[in-house]
């Protein structure tokens, strides 16, 4: 992987991210506010499926 591979995963990363508060901000902002509601483990296992997820997705397309 160089570098310019990183940095266009970080540019889809900054895209992706973006979609959601650009196209609904009410919907995100509401979803937001669930996420501040759940508790610390709550999070950290919503945290280690996305780890998870993306370990798995690197290992299928490498």
């Amino acid at each position: 992987m160089n570098s310019d591979t990183l940095w266009s995963a970080l540019a889809l990363l900054l895209v992706l991210e973006g979609i959601l508060p650009f196209a609904s901000p009410s919907g995100w902002r509401r979803t937001f506010q669930r996420l501040l509601e759940l508790r610390d483990g709550q999070l950290r296992f919503f945290g280690l499926c996305s780890i998870l997820i993306g370990v798995v997705l690197l290992w299928l397309v490498s």
